[in-house]
């Protein structure tokens, strides 16, 4: 069973995928943090995340087993990871990653999901259902805003707003796998949503379309 999960920063898709994965007894992945990893690299080694060569051989050696969950959640990892996500060398090694993963996921578990940007376009476009969480930039932004604000940062919430809709821009428009619905996944707006209400749909949708 391969769930993919696609959606914009700060949609909740993370959160949902998790979820999913505990419940339905699944392996999981977080693709973001493999795009935020190799950015955060390339910073902190004082590289220019612009730098398409780095990126390339950070991706090549990236251990998964040595992310600093901490440091790629940061805005800065967060704008790197965008840059490099649209390099397609950089996603032609990751996709790798990704795939491997989805076919032989770890611990036997009995398949996985995935979530992303392009999952359910690129990565597994067999996946037995495709879900894509969104809800609005104003929403997206406040969300991230807190989570930052949580941590230490002294952002302003109207930067945050700007980025996350340079983000979407980037994302939507990177000629490489950019990110858009698959024409079968099921849309979930989860802007007036609780976690617990929004989590409640998804399992509605995947059991329905599973039964």
């Amino acid at each position: 069973m391969i769930l993919a999960i696609d959606g914009p920063a700060a949609s909740g898709k993370g959160t949902l995928a998790r979820l999913l994965a505990r419940h339905y007894g699944l392996a999981y992945l977080d693709t973001g943090s493999l795009y935020r990893a190799v950015g955060q690299t390339l910073l902190a080694a004082g590289r220019d995340p612009h730098d398409e060569k780095a990126a390339l051989e950070a991706a090549q050696t990236l251990d998964t087993g040595h992310i600093d969950e901490k440091a790629i959640r940061t805005a800065e990892a967060g704008n790197a990871a965008s840059i490099v996500a649209a390099m397609p060398p950089v996603r032609a090694a990751i996709l790798d990653f990704q795939r491997n993963f989805a076919k032989n996921p770890p611990n036997g578990e009995n398949g996985a999901v995935l979530d992303g940007r392009d999952i359910g376009t690129v990565v597994c476009p067999d996946a037995d259902v495709k879900l894509f969480i969104t809800a609005s930039p104003e929403v997206r932004a406040h969300r991230r805003w807190l989570e930052l604000n949580n941590s230490g940062s002294d952002i302003a919430e109207a930067q945050v707003l700007a980025d996350v809709r340079e983000r979407d821009r980037r994302d939507a428009e990177r000629p490489t796998s950019p990110m858009r619905p698959a024409d079968d996944a099921h849309l979930l707006d989860t802007s007036n949503l609780s976690i617990e209400t929004a989590f409640d749909a998804a399992v509605a949708i995947i059991d329905g379309s599973m039964s």
